[in-house]
């Protein structure tokens, strides 16, 4: 494939993730007569019309969704390459991907990323941040923050801690409702927890915290908002204990109720040659072990 033909098939792609030229333009860092005179180049080669034209923007067609797992597992390889053959040896420059749910990503990821960031303002740290699960396998990301155990093959796997998960209320919440003196007590009153996600619902009855039917007065799947409800005192609530004591909330029921998860880190083996992505990955590894344990 020549340059040109990849170039064109970048601005395909990225016209897919912004949804019109103009964005896809900003994604790339081109001119947008340039991102549409490549559009317009690819279709000609391909014979094939990839997008409509709305007024909300571009729409793709049937055959450019056929096209697009192929041309994002080609920019896939092709950033893959580009992060493992530039910089080898220079800790200063080049990228590390770090992949991350959104509560640790948010909450607890940038304050440990500090003093990697202080000692190499050179180096480019990008933070994907969310529930979708990136492939380390597949090099989507340099380093991955799990929540369970990663299974993928030829990866370097390190538990690092676990979170201490415990009931917690803001001082504003306990002072209109009281400490609950029991789980049931709880059950009853503004209880903060997940809206539609059956696995995390099915992980509070497995823990023993309530029943399938649990009627939850603030009900979100989004980890973050849970705890902005429950610093804003709608109700008790999960959080983790490393997370809860840093915005003052109070535990309550500690002796009845709580659970661990195991917080894991993995990279692909191979990039422990990579001495940036190996140097950023034991960095993590050593705050996260020091975080969880403190």
């Amino acid at each position: 494939m020549s340059p040109l033909e990849w170039e064109r098939q970048r601005v395909f792609l990225a016209v897919l993730r912004a949804g019109s030229l103009s964005g896809a333009a900003r994604l790339l860092g081109i001119a947008q007569a340039t991102a549409r005179r490549r559009l317009d180049q690819l279709e000609q080669a391909l014979g094939l019309s990839l997008f409509t034209r709305t007024p909300a923007g571009l729409t793709p067609t049937e055959a450019a969704r056929g096209l697009t797992q192929h041309a994002e597992a080609m920019d896939i390889a092709a950033r893959a390459f580009s992060r493992m053959a530039s910089e080898q040896t220079a800790m200063d420059q080049g990228t590390v991907r770090i992949t991350c749910a959104d509560l640790l990503g948010v909450e607890v990821l940038p304050g440990l990323l500090r003093e990697l960031h202080y000692q190499h303002p050179g180096l480019r740290l990008e933070l994907s941040v969310g529930d979708a699960l990136e492939d380390i396998a597949r090099l989507q990301s340099d380093i991955a923050v799990r929540l369970v155990r990663p299974v993928e093959a030829d990866i370097t796997v390190r538990r690092v801690g676990s979170l201490r998960v415990r009931l917690h209320a803001s001082a504003a919440c306990l002072e209109r409702y009281g400490a609950p003196g029991s789980l049931d007590a709880l059950r009853a009153g503004p209880l903060i927890g997940p809206d539609r996600r059956a696995a995390d619902l099915r992980r509070l009855v497995e823990a023993g915290l309530c029943e399938v039917d649990q009627p939850f007065t603030i009900a979100s799947d989004n980890h973050l908002a849970q705890l902005a409800a429950l610093k804003a005192g709608l109700g008790f609530g999960l959080c983790p204990v490393q997370i809860a004591r840093e915005h003052g909330l109070v535990e309550v029921l500690g002796e009845q109720f709580g659970f661990e998860v195991d917080v894991w880190l993995a990279m692909h083996s191979d990039l422990r040659r990579t001495r940036r992505i190996a140097r950023a990955f034991d960095g993590l590894g050593d705050a996260l072990q020091a975080y969880l344990a403190g």
